[in-house]
């Protein structure tokens, strides 16, 4: 019987590996993770979340899972925008989750927060749990996606949003070109001087590529039961927010 393969950037390696080699990439740069998200956009990443948090529009109560939620961003602004609720970052990789408890912010919230560890393809909570779901540039690093999807539509309750903000592919050819250039020349050195880690920068750039354009992935929402499913593309498509509802 032969092993069922998926992509590791630009690699074709067995799907039985690519958590662990995940896993690396992000232990390997967690201590610079946030320094380096900066330096990679230019701060742009800050108005993409704030944008995801726009369309959330976050309630007072509400229960938020951010999954791939390493250092916090996501729940932190949830937490600031419902004024009051609970949020449960979620990560595969401890040293991320670490990070996130050091940030001022985890102090103040610390009463409406959890911190857990496990993976996004077997979330370890009950079904109808969560009245959000969200994920914000991981999703193209779980082995099976789909999985992932699914998960998310079986831990929220009904009339749930899933939020999945990731980067994406910009419909212009040239304006694509010009940011592939930017992509491969200039964020693998730049990893190398910020987080001492030019691998793992490279392999984040070439994820980007091999994940599903938006018509495909938004049809992978609706595939996992998600209706009401739309997608806003974020500075020209370099990332794009997608939208779906638990019915």
């Amino acid at each position: 019987m032969t092993n069922k393969t998926t992509h590791f950037g630009f690699k074709t390696v067995d799907e039985s590996d690519k958590a662990g080699m995940v896993h690396g990439v992000f232990t390997n740069v967690a201590s610079k993770y946030d320094v380096m998200n900066d330096a990679m956009s230019m701060g742009v990443h800050r108005i993409w979340k704030d944008a995801m948090m726009d369309w959330l529009a976050p309630r007072k109560g509400m229960k938020l899972l951010d999954v791939a939620g390493g250092t916090g961003d996501i729940s932190f602004r949830f937490l600031k925008r419902a004024g009051g609720g609970h949020a449960t970052v979620f990560d595969m990789t401890q040293s991320m989750l670490d990070e996130g408890r050091k940030r001022a912010e985890a102090e103040q919230m610390q009463d409406s927060l959890d911190w857990v560890c496990g993976d996004a393809m077997a979330l370890p909570f009950e079904d109808n749990t969560f009245d959000a779901y969200t994920i914000s540039f991981g999703i193209r690093n779980v082995t099976r996606i789909q999985d992932a999807i699914n998960e998310a539509y079986r831990v929220l309750k009904p009339g749930g949003r899933f939020l999945v903000l990731e980067f994406s592919a910009i419909p212009n050819p040239a304006m694509q070109w010009a940011y592939d250039r930017y992509s491969f020349n200039i964020i693998p050195p730049l990893g190398e001087i910020i987080a001492n880690d030019r691998d793992s920068y490279q392999y984040l750039v070439e994820s980007i590529r091999k994940f599903p354009k938006q018509e495909q992935f938004a049809q992978m929402i609706r595939d996992g039961g998600f209706e009401q499913v739309k997608y806003r593309n974020l500075s020209l498509g370099i990332a794009a927010l997608h939208s779906g509802w638990k019915i």
